[in-house]
């Protein structure tokens, strides 16, 4: 009797822990039995199934990253790329996940990464290589997650977070093609703003050119106006001293002939000694007499 006691207590201490179960934090869970869905969306905590007959399957409910192996897609004009790209899912329905995948992770990226590779052979196909180089990335990898989250829902249970380009390289002789066409492009835009500048520079120089010959112009014209006035003035100067003294007017204006003809001490002149230039010269010696 103590024998079939023990039993009992042994099976109501199997039948109570094979009815409950944890689900721990970053998880969800389902219940099934006999491999048909019966409750979904157990969130963490403690939970109760029906022993022996109902079986619980945990989910990792946290964002998952997918890393897929670069791939090689061609252009609008059917030039090709290597593009580098991860995408970021979680789990968004329990029981559509498990029915897609039986619960493999593995598979849930198998089943996955073809859609996200399909989506983005059409976002590439209907750009130029010029509209890659530009900066297309942003507007292709929103377009494209858009596309995949949609077919992921409905086909796997799948919520696509995030998908990310890292890198788009291009092939050795497409690199090379696009690399002189970018060279061609600098060297036109180069000789285009030399043009211009040289052709600004002539402009700026005639214009200078110009101002100069305005300003000398006008200088000498001032400057000859000036000297108008001043051998004016002079001249009315001069007459007036004449008329207050004639003879010694001539005696100053005799002073400063001999000082201009004579100031380097070099001066020869040749004349008579009556000339009317050495009047003072005389004069000077026949008072001293």
């Amino acid at each position: 009797m103590k024998y079939v006691s023990g039993i009992i207590v042994v099976l109501l201490v199997l039948i109570g822990f094979n009815s409950m179960f944890v689900v721990h934090e970053g998880q969800t869970a389902l219940v099934l039995q006999f491999g048909r869905i019966v409750r979904t969306g157990d969130k963490p905590g403690l939970h109760f199934k029906l022993p022996f007959i109902q079986q619980n399957i945990a989910f990792d409910n946290r964002i998952l990253t997918l890393e897929a192996q670069p791939e090689r897609y061609f252009t609008s004009e059917k030039k090709s790329v290597n593009v580098d790209f991860y995408v970021k899912w979680r789990i968004a329905d329990n029981a559509a996940y498990y029915r897609a995948t039986a619960g493999d992770e593995l598979q849930a990226a198998n089943r996955l990464t073809p859609i996200v590779k399909d989506a983005l052979r059409f976002e590439f196909n209907a750009r130029t290589l010029q509209e890659l180089i530009a900066g297309g990335r942003k507007d292709i990898t929103e377009r494209v997650r858009k596309q995949t989250d949609i077919a992921a829902r409905k086909n796997l249970g799948i919520d696509v977070v995030d998908v990310r380009i890292k890198r788009i390289d291009l092939p050795d002789e497409v690199s090379e093609s696009v690399y002189k066409r970018m060279r061609a492009e600098r060297k036109q835009l180069a000789n285009e703003l030399r043009s211009t500048g040289q052709q600004a520079a002539e402009t700026i120089q005639a214009d200078a050119d110009r101002q100069s010959q305005i300003l000398k112009a006008e200088a000498e014209r001032d400057a000859a106006k000036v000297r108008g006035e001043g051998d004016a003035q002079a001249a009315a100067i001069y007459a007036q001293a004449y008329g207050q003294d004639p003879e010694f007017f001539a005696f100053y204006r005799s002073l400063s002939a001999y000082r201009t003809s004579f100031h380097d001490g070099k001066g020869v002149l040749v004349l008579k000694p009556d000339s009317e230039f050495l009047k003072y010269f005389n004069d000077g010696a026949s008072s001293r007499r």
